[in-house]
């Protein structure tokens, strides 16, 4: 039988057709085909890709991965198969198969038809699925390619194969195999225990006993830790000498407890939660913000994965968080638990140890599932959870539950927001037809939040039709949107009253001030100004929030809440002017110093507050403002509503630093308005000096002559006696008289900037005015006399160590020696341009400089590689302006008529 297409993962990459290996390409390709596959019909974004393909991607890691893509589907294509096809698929690429083809996905559905299978097809179907592996995963492949699940993979379907083995007597076979795997990691304890069983049922007890010791002593010597519980136990049972067989009959009299209350109707999305819970084989806790949805997920899961637990399952509700309960008493739970279990009424021990010591005996050789829901911490969890190695716990709580992971090695699954289809699905299910039409802008005023979606959905569902319009502006409106929430102590408010109660005082004071910060993500530092305390102490107040589920530690120190929480915040807190003042002389400091690190300050705005962060240099810089972009536009937006206009302008002007370095029409724009707007409130003349500089500056980075002229004109017409503002004004008024095309004037204001400059020992407007200078004289086609002012400017540059100007120098040099003909020397420059501004991505002055390159090639008649770097010039310039190049798009025609 014709064996077809087949990827194997699960050793060195490969592909093969009717068992025959495909020559696919080098390692490169055979990762692209690795990851795609570990994927299969889901869209793999091209930056993950070079992420997982290199440690440090090279400035061509694009073009070599879709050289790549090209060269693995020339080898689809000659197998003559439809079994496999690779999409592009914006961010980028999907591998169209069936997972059965792949191995990895062939190993994970045999683990899962053996968990519901019969004792003997069992063994079968994991014995299949551990042939599978050839040796060590992703075989061939760069070491920056990496797959931990792979791991996770293989361990759990050794583990659970050497289980059915044990079940089905197999202990000397077992004991060749785990023996070497035992000594060489003895942290193993899943492994470890399946050796003590294989060696105590095959009548060697005294070495099942060593073996523990040998694992014990090397988890107090290396880790200063006991053996975990399932092993003490295990441990005890072979000392006692009463371990029961692994196969050993379930006795049919005993009670076998079915506690689940009732499922939801309808669980929307959670595909990925669902599977997640069904690959546990340790403690689950579901974490998450009141509202999420843990409980509903976690019994909704249950119920599905019931069978796999034939022992039974228990539920307690612990009511850790419930406003209208006190948190559940162990020895209140253990009475549940061991009545469920058929002990009567009468025989209940009355002390909690007692009724401790009698659960863990009925349950410590059954396969059960224990739920325990709404817990407040972990001490409350640890006695409830199943002893027996064949049992799983599944909790749910608002706190993450840290110290179960630190004593039983318990996962966590934070449960976030539903996605928008899921949620607007269970608008649709809850509310029928009665908000159609309405249901995505329901999902997003609710904030795809179960809770909230299924009391929209509910008021909907009973409301007559004519009151749904009523409905939905209540939802709208910010004041009201948590009263329309409401359901009888029971929505989203009552919800987020119980975590804000439970917070210490110093927190709490936290979460009512961060009220006052407007931006999407907020981190230690700008907590600190708000909070007036020690950033250290912000950060772990923060951190105390996102343990309460109050805020989100979406990445190292930035902290983001759901817009309900955010509203239940203002309610408590509402906006402080004070506050926000602070917020924004934070920014204005932090922002400052940061500029600092990018570029050469001519104004003379100055700041100083601290605690500040650290910052090494440029890229630090860089990364601080774009990390805070999104709330630096918040805080100005902010402020500007609260009439603080003269701190808009000074923080606008500081933060145009940025935007000069990394240039986006639609980003530095808006920056520019919010800032000129500021500076025409305030009537200052100095404000509206240095905004109009700001947007002159934004009008000659993207061509617009006409608007930049009229705005140095008025600059100029402000500068008064101020030398350095006069200089300033008069460089940006002879950079767009030379835009316009009036040369002359532009080269007799440039040379005035330059004198005045020099006078003044200036050098940073000096070396600005002469690089100005010497963009006009090139554009009158003086190239000897511009080649002359660029290298002063360079000079310059060099000696002030900014690299932003002297990216701007070497294409202005290269494009010069370009007019003169000098073909070696405008290459030298203009790869040295490239090189510079692909290392600091600046992507404007990469696109100038890759022009020149291409209009360098295509005198040197090379027609492709000019093509190459033209149009990936006309890419990059794309990325940053709305005002396509005319030059760029006329070589390109060019290039294309001289191919043709």
């Amino acid at each position: 039988m014709r064996e077809g297409l087949r990827v194997r993962l699960l050793g060195p990459v490969e592909l093969s057709a009717d068992g025959r290996a495909v020559p696919v390409g080098g390692a490169g390709v055979r990762g692209l085909l690795a990851m795609l596959a570990l994927a299969p019909n889901r869209i793999v974004a091209l930056d993950d890709l070079i992420g997982a393909l290199w440690r440090d991607p090279p400035p061509t890691a694009r073009t070599i991965v879709h050289g790549n893509v090209s060269q693995l589907r020339r080898v689809l294509r000659s197998l003559a198969t439809s079994q496999a096809r690779i999409e592009t698929a914006p961010p980028g690429y999907r591998l169209r198969i069936d997972p059965s083809l792949i191995d990895v996905h062939q190993a994970r559905a045999l683990s899962e038809r053996a968990e519901a299978a019969p004792l003997n097809e069992r063994g079968q179907l994991l014995a299949e699925a551990w042939a599978l592996w050839r040796g060590p995963v992703l075989g061939g492949l760069p070491e920056s390619v990496r797959a931990p699940e792979l791991d996770d993979l293989r361990t759990a379907v050794h583990g659970a194969r050497v289980d059915a083995d044990l079940a089905l007597g197999r202990h000397e076979e077992l004991i060749a195999e785990l023996v070497p795997l035992v000594r060489q990691d003895p942290r193993r304890e899943r492994t470890a225990g399946q050796l003590m069983r294989a060696l105590y049922h095959s009548g060697r007890r005294a070495e099942a006993l060593e073996v523990y010791r040998e694992v014990a002593r090397y988890a107090s010597r290396k880790l200063g830790l006991d053996p975990g519980p399932d092993l003490r136990a295990l441990h005890q049972h072979v000392l006692h000498d009463d371990l029961a067989p692994a196969a050993a009959a379930i006795d049919a009299r005993r009670v076998v407890p079915r506690q689940l209350p009732p499922a939801v109707a309808v669980l929307a999305g959670r595909s990925a939660d669902l599977a997640w819970l069904d690959g546990l084989d340790t403690i689950g806790v579901l974490t998450g913000p009141p509202g999420v949805g843990k409980s509903a997920l976690a019994v909704s899961w249950a119920h599905h994965a019931s069978a796999r637990f034939p022992d039974g399952v228990l539920f307690a509700a612990l009511h850790g968080f419930d406003a209208a309960h006190a948190p559940m008493p162990v020895a209140a739970v253990l009475a549940q638990f061991l009545l469920g279990l058929g002990v009567p009424p009468p025989g209940l021990p009355q002390s909690e140890d007692e009724r401790l010591a009698l659960y863990r005996s009925l349950t410590g050789e059954r396969r059960m599932l224990v739920v325990l829901d709404d817990a407040r911490s972990a001490d409350q969890v640890r006695p409830l959870l199943p002893p027996g190695p064949g049992s799983l716990a599944v909790v749910t709580s608002r706190a993450r539950l840290d110290g179960l992971t630190v004593s039983h090695g318990a996962r966590v699954r934070p449960l976030a927001p539903l996605a928008r289809d899921d949620s607007v699905r269970l608008i649709g299910e809850v509310a029928g037809e009665a908000a159609a039409g309405h249901h995505e802008q329901l999902a997003r005023l609710c904030g795809d939040l179960p809770l909230a979606l299924r009391i929209a959905g509910a008021r909907l569902a009973a409301a007559p039709a004519w009151a749904v319009p009523e409905f939905v502006a209540e939802l709208a409106g910010e004041r009201t949107r948590l009263d329309a929430l409401d359901v009888d102590d029971a929505g989203v408010r009552a919800a987020l009253d119980v975590s804000y109660r439970g917070l210490p005082d110093e927190v709490a004071g936290l979460f009512q001030v961060l009220a006052a910060f407007p931006g999407p993500a907020v981190g230690p530092f700008p907590a600190a100004a708000l909070g007036e305390v020690p950033v250290a102490e912000a950060r772990r107040r923060l951190r105390v929030l996102a343990a309460h589920h109050l805020l989100a530690e979406s990445g190292p120190d930035v902290f983001t809440q759901h817009d309900l929480v955010r509203l239940y915040q203002r309610e408590l807190g509402g906006t402080s002017p004070a506050a926000l003042a602070r917020v924004v002389g934070y920014y204005q400091a932090a922002a400052d110093r940061a500029r600092r690190c990018l570029l050469r300050i001519v104004d003379p705005l100055e700041f100083s507050a601290g605690p500040l962060p650290e910052l090494a240099g440029f890229d630090d810089a860089l990364a601080w403002f774009a990390a805070e972009w999104p709330n630096l536009l918040a805080v100005l937006e902010a402020a500007a509503q609260a009439g603080l206009h003269r701190d808009v302008w000074r923080l606008a002007r500081v933060v145009h630093t940025y935007r000069v370095v990394r240039p986006l029409w639609d980003e530095w724009q808006q920056l520019v308005a919010l800032g000129m707007a500021a500076a025409e409130a305030c009537g200052d003349a100095e404000a509206r000096f240095w905004m109009l500089i700001s947007r002159c500056a934004l009008s000659l980075t993207f061509g617009l002559g006409a608007e930049s002229l009229a705005d140095a004109s008025a600059a100029v017409a402000l500068a008064g006696a101020d030398f350095r503002r006069r200089i300033c004004a008069m460089i940006h008024l002879g950079s767009a008289l030379g835009s316009c095309g009036r040369h002359e004037e532009s080269v007799a204001c440039l040379g005035e900037a330059i004198e005045a400059a020099a006078r003044a020992g200036a050098d940073e407007l000096r070396g600005q005015a002469l690089a100005n200078c010497a963009e006009v004289e090139k554009a009158r086609g003086r190239f000897t006399r511009a080649i002359e002012h660029q290298l002063a400017s360079l000079e310059i540059d060099r000696r002030l160590g900014d690299d932003s100007y002297l990216v701007v120098s070497l294409n202005n040099l290269a494009e010069s020696y370009l007019g003169l003909g000098d073909d070696e020397r405008a290459m030298s420059y203009a790869s040295d341009a490239v090189e510079l501004a692909a290392r600091r991505g600046f992507q404007l002055q990469e696109s100038v400089g890759r022009f020149t390159v291409g209009r360098l090639l295509r005198r040197r008649g090379d027609l492709e590689g000019a093509r190459r770097q033209v149009e990936l010039a006309a890419e990059l310039h794309e990325r940053v302006s709305p005002h396509p190049s005319a030059a760029m798009l006329a070589e390109l025609a060019a290039l294309g008529s001289a191919r043709a």
